[in-house]
């Protein structure tokens, strides 16, 4: 089996227990991606394959990677990130996974669904292509509304004719940008232009589209891909070298424990979100972990720390969340996931990227408050924080949440679900109860 990712940590690691549990089960599996992750592959044992001709960005974060996407908000910002770290990239990723089959005849392609490179391959090869989602369902629907917009969602009839409206209007008018390119960058590598959606229209679907995620946190679709299937977060392994920082006892204290991250990509600027949340919460009764992502604890722009704040450049969620409160987050997936998982309510600020799609699910789910904003206000950080420690309904949906979490095992099943792609060559289609579970379940959810 080959697997190829984008060279970034939430595309990354994901994979990560599942190319884990394919080992296990005797399968040779090679991996491109970035350098950074080789030593991770490896220790799994996997084959590395490092990118070539395609542009290796790991460990930057977006703003150094692609210094064009920096400052830009909404349908702007997603349409261009999307040109620039995805569509642009995959010709060459192309390249390189051809060359690689050269050496590796594989079976099966295993990627991130916004690795299209690997797709271009499954379109030019024909060999069977499992796409695991790092993030939202990206096709169409008439029960939502198109990516970028940050609505919740409306199955009624009226909502229908919006959705239908919307998306007509994003393919046509909205991003018709992004779907000139595409047509264009299939044009350059011989390949049809595919006559969908937006995000439809990049590459053919992949014989399995396995979501990371449960039902209850995805909008109900009447028309979800039929070869979709739930299985469940794919959880990132636990450092098994972690050594406590020196504060770690206090998180035994009885103070809320509020937990603030800008994720690894969008962590450029701390003043976004890790600062504000600081002084939003300088003088309140809780103790604030603030964690970086890689980027120098210095670039926090205070002369000193509040004594209720300790800092880390990384803290492995696995051992803090048990003790977290509430999480202020701008909205990477993983992390979401990892909190929701857990029983953690969360607090979303973030506009880039699909941030903001991720934000409405959390406030539509019941799970969190978004904010509407990657740029929050001290004011609205301490009103949330307020809200979600003393409401008690957000604790309670998110532990109804994470009773559902504990029924999905994603590595084994997304595992059981690609060896019977490889067995029978066919793919298996959701099964009919998961599309009744979800419309039956969250009818009067998606009404605005």
């Amino acid at each position: 089996m080959l697997i190829a990712t984008t060279p970034a940590s939430g595309h990354v690691n994901p994979m990560v227990t599942f190319a884990r549990e394919l080992v296990n089960r005797g399968h040779e599996v090679w991996w491109y991606t970035g350098k950074v992750f080789q030593p991770k592959i490896e220790k799994l044992g996997a084959n590395y394959q490092p990118m070539q001709k395609a542009y290796d960005f790991g460990g930057m974060s977006r703003e150094k990677a692609f210094p064009q996407t920096k400052g830009l908000k909404g349908i702007s910002a997603f349409i261009k990130s999307m040109k620039s770290i995805f569509i642009e990239q995959a010709p060459k990723q192309m390249e390189d996974i051809l060359k690689i089959l050269e050496d590796f005849p594989a079976d099966l392609l295993v990627g991130d669904d916004m690795c299209y490179g690997l797709g271009f391959v499954h379109e030019k090869t024909g060999i069977p292509l499992v796409n695991i989602s790092n993030s939202i369902y990206i096709y169409n629907s008439k029960d939502t509304a198109p990516i970028g917009l940050g609505l919740p969602p409306d199955n009624s009839l009226l909502g229908q004719i919006r959705n239908i409206f919307l998306n007509f209007f994003n393919d046509h008018i909205g991003q018709r940008e992004l779907k000139t390119y595409t047509n264009l960058t299939r044009a350059s590598i011989g390949l049809p232009q595919i006559n969908k959606s937006v995000l439809e229209s990049i590459s053919q679907p992949p014989n399995l589209y396995l979501l990371g995620t449960v039902p209850e946190f995805e909008y109900p679709r009447s028309d979800l891909y039929e070869h979709a299937h739930f299985v469940g977060p794919f959880i990132s392994p636990p450092t098994e070298d972690f050594k406590p920082p020196v504060w770690w006892n206090e998180l035994n204290s009885n103070r809320p424990i509020v937990l603030v991250t800008q994720g690894t990509i969008s962590n450029h600027d701390l003043n976004d979100l890790i600062l504000v949340t600081i002084k939003a919460l300088a003088d309140e009764d809780v103790l604030v972990i603030a964690t970086t992502g890689g980027t120098p604890v210095e670039n926090i722009k205070l002369d000193s720390l509040p004594d209720n704040v300790r800092v880390e450049q990384f803290v492995p969620y696995h051992f803090l969340m048990p003790y977290v409160d509430v999480m202020v987050t701008n909205g990477g997936y993983g992390g979401v996931q990892l909190a929701l998982s857990n029983g953690v309510p969360v607090i979303v600020a973030g506009t880039s990227e699909e941030k903001a799609e991720i934000a409405t699910r959390v406030a539509w789910a019941g799970v969190g408050i978004n904010l509407n904003t990657g740029t929050p206000s001290e004011k609205e950080i301490r009103s949330a924080i307020k809200t979600i420690l003393h409401e008690p309904d957000y604790k309670n949906k998110t532990r109804q949440l994470q009773a559902h979490y504990q029924h999905y095992d994603a590595p084994q099943r997304a595992a059981d679900l690609s060896e019977k792609l490889l067995e029978t060559q066919a793919p298996s289609s959701i099964e009919v109860s998961q599309v009744i579970k979800l419309n039956v379940d969250k009818a009067e959810k998606t009404k605005v």
